[in-house]
């Protein structure tokens, strides 16, 4: 960490041994504060101001205690704590010495906090100088013991609501700390107005207590006679001191306001950058008047105010265009998925507890897909995605990554293709954004879901029981970071979705807590999963409601999609059998399971169609390709029934259609295959593929 005290004031390493002369010509005395050794040293123009002679000092602070009055020592004491705990470069601070002979004498401090690499303090430097004429005024119309008591609880008020203030992001936060207990009502007023100027009018944003507010008064304009347009007219506050001088210089707010007693009241000017953002009154009705010092300390309160306010409202301004930039960014719709339901949600995360909400670059997605299969059922692709950050640039490339996603899996490209190319696009973007993303491509017909994880998170898998689990996905880099580092594999992972199990996919803000695991994080996620509505719509908002709860710096995108069809799964509806090469045994029980299989579901008519072409299937898929054959037996159901062979292998090579000679016999698989099935096609499945093909059949009983 730089040593920002040292760059402050420029000292020499030897310093004070040779303070700067600049200090002496200005009647300033220096001092150095070894915190490690706790020694601290003055020189000779500060020995002056604290009226004590080099004799009679050790280098102890607590030695300065015959010369600072307990009160005083007690606040210094927590000024210095409070910029060393908070990591401030620098305090400064009024406070009076008791000289040899009793009088009190005001003095100033500037403090310069010097830290070592790791942030730790390790030395004090500063000056010291006699501020007697500066608050001579002041001082003079002040007993001891009152000035003690009143600069007490008036530092009290200013260090409160200061500190209050600091942590206002909203003009609504700003308000509040203002009628709090501990803010600015703490000094005795009796009401509180605030307006804020707007297109020339003042829009009252706040009035208390209830019951207070006077009618005419929610909108006014800046001529009309009030004090609070006078003040934002002349830029000069307004304190009237009594009833009578309340009455005669506003006669058309006053009737409104005997029934609170008025006895004085303070109007002030907001104003940033020599320009009235707004005005705010207190009302008091036991006071009468005002003095110098009241009045500087609530024209200082009234500048610290108008900051606040303004960076309040610039928040709000910045916080509704990214707002409203996300929400043009996420999908305005969801497009209605034949043969699923669909949920989706986002929340934007919380920072800084309860003072608003910030951007992020969370995304969902649920990207109609071509190719559907002839039995009718969709194919859609689901997107989840986090881009780093929590700005307006993080939901701009947020925007940006989601439409390419969405163009290159439209296209018609493989899963693993898709994330590639977002990836690609991400680097070439020019920023220094990443994004993790998890892409699912999803056969509603069938229930194969491709999915490829670019650095996100597992999805989750419920079952129609309601037991859910962790479906572990082999993964690539983060998106932007692998064509970085030139690795582009994305390998695919498949998952069945039978009907009634539910896909969730969601971005780690509903899953990590701080301190906490992420496995951990996952399997308790699961089990709120489990014991949560079958309904997605109602699932997806009692997960959004757990998110709202336990707030967080990061936002949520949630997305589930539960596949419909019959009230549960029906027992022998898909058939699997695994095919090595040169295993006649595996290859005969392949053939048993598809002829048992046709016969048992109605299609006894087709079985000799259906028997031939999926035999084909097997056979190319052993003499072409190195590994085993994966054949699946699947009924569909749908606008009509039918039956889908599927052979799966190892080989990413696309079967060709090739020209067989008068006497060859080979070359007529996919003839075959295109001539008696109703449908076929190819599919990426991980780093193979899979050939499927359809067979209408009759349903049940009929011809």
């Amino acid at each position: 960490m730089a040593d920002r005290g040292a760059s402050a004031l420029s000292l020499p390493d030897d310093w004070p041994a040779h303070p700067d002369p600049i200090l002496a010509l200005n009647r300033m005395g220096s001092f150095d504060w070894d915190l490690d050794s706790g020694l601290f040293h003055m020189d000779a123009r500060a020995h002056e101001i604290f009226d004590m002679r080099p004799d009679e000092y050790d280098g102890d602070p607590a030695s300065l205690s015959v010369r600072v009055p307990p009160n005083e020592a007690i606040r210094l004491d927590a000024l210095v704590a409070q910029a060393i705990k908070d990591g401030s470069e620098n305090y400064g601070a009024y406070f009076r010495l008791r000289l040899r002979g009793g009088a009190l004498r005001w003095t100033h401090t500037q403090g310069y906090i010097r830290r070592d690499r790791t942030g730790r303090p390790r030395r004090i430097v500063g000056i010291v100088r006699d501020a007697t004429d500066e608050l001579g005024d002041l001082a003079a119309r002040r007993d001891g013991d009152t000035l003690d008591d009143a600069r007490r609880e008036q530092t009290n008020v200013v260090q409160l609501t200061t500190a209050a203030l600091a942590h206002a992001r909203t003009v609504q936060d700003v308000i509040d700390v203002l009628k709090d207990t501990q803010g600015l009502t703490h000094l005795g007023a009796t009401s509180l107005v605030m307006g804020l100027v707007e297109a020339g009018r003042i829009r009252l944003i706040a009035e208390g207590p209830e019951g207070s507010f006077v009618p005419g008064t929610l909108v006014t304009r800046i001529d009309e006679p009030y004090p609070m347009s006078e003040v934002v007219r002349t830029l000069t506050p307004r304190f009237i001191e009594s009833a009578d001088e309340f009455a005669r210089g506003y006669p058309v707010l006053w009737p409104h306001l005997t029934d609170l007693r008025i006895t004085s009241a303070a109007y002030l000017p907001l104003i940033v950058q020599a320009r009235p953002i707004g005005a705010m009154g207190l009302l008091y009705s036991d006071r009468r008047g005002f003095t110098p010092e009241e009045r500087n300390i609530l024209v200082a309160l009234g500048s610290s105010i108008a900051q606040s306010l303004q960076r309040a409202m610039f928040y709000e301004q910045e916080k509704d265009i990214a707002q409203g930039l996300q929400q043009a960014m996420l999908p305005r719709t969801i497009p209605s998925v034949p043969g699923a339901d669909v949920a989706v949600r986002y929340r934007a995360a919380t920072i800084g507890g309860s003072h608003g909400r910030d951007i992020g670059g969370d995304w969902y997605d649920l990207i109609p897909l071509p190719g559907g299969t002839p039995s009718g059922g969709g194919r859609v692709g689901a997107v989840i995605g986090d881009v780093q950050g929590h700005d307006t640039h993080a939901a701009a490339v947020m925007g940006q990554l989601r439409i390419v996603l969405r163009a290159y899996a439209a296209e018609g490209h493989t899963p693993a293709t898709v994330m590639a190319r977002a990836s690609v696009f991400l680097h070439e973007l020019d920023t220094d954004r990443f994004a993790t993303c998890l892409y699912a491509e999803v056969d509603l017909a069938t229930g194969v879901v491709q999915v490829v994880r670019a650095g996100h998170i597992d999805p989750l898998l419920r079952d129609p029981d309601g037991a859910c689990r962790r479906v572990a996905v082999p993964g690539g880099l983060p998106l932007g970071l692998s064509a970085e580092f030139g690795s582009l594999d994305y390998p695919v992972g498949t998952i069945e979705l039978d009907p009634g199990h539910t896909l969730l996919l969601c971005t780690d803000g509903l899953v990590e807590q701080p301190g906490a695991d992420l496995d951990d994080g996952m399997l308790a996620l699961a089990a709120f999963i489990s014991a949560g509505p079958g309904d997605v719509r109602k699932l997806a908002d009692q997960l959004i409601d757990v998110a709202e709860e336990r707030g967080g710096d990061d936002d949520v995108a949630l997305l589930l999609l539960r596949r419909r069809g019959p009230d549960g799964p029906q027992s022998g509806n898909r058939l699997q059998q695994h095919v090595a090469p040169g295993d006649p045994e595996a290859l005969a029980e392949a053939r048993h399971m598809i002829r048992a299989a046709v016969r048992a579901w109605g299609a006894r008519d087709r079985s000799d169609e259906i028997e031939l072409v999926a035999d084909e299937l097997i056979t190319n898929a052993l003499m072409h390709t190195e590994g085993a054959a994966i054949v699946t037996l699947r009924a569909l159901t749908g606008d009509e029934r039918r039956l889908r062979v599927e052979v799966e292998d190892s080989s990413s090579a696309l079967p060709r259609r090739r020209e067989a000679g008068e006497s060859g016999v080979s070359g007529r698989g996919l003839m075959l295959v295109d001539l008696l099935a109703d449908g076929w096609g190819v599919e990426a499945r991980g780093g193979g593929k899979c050939v499927w093909c359809e067979f209408a059949v009759p349903p049940p009983g009929r011809p």
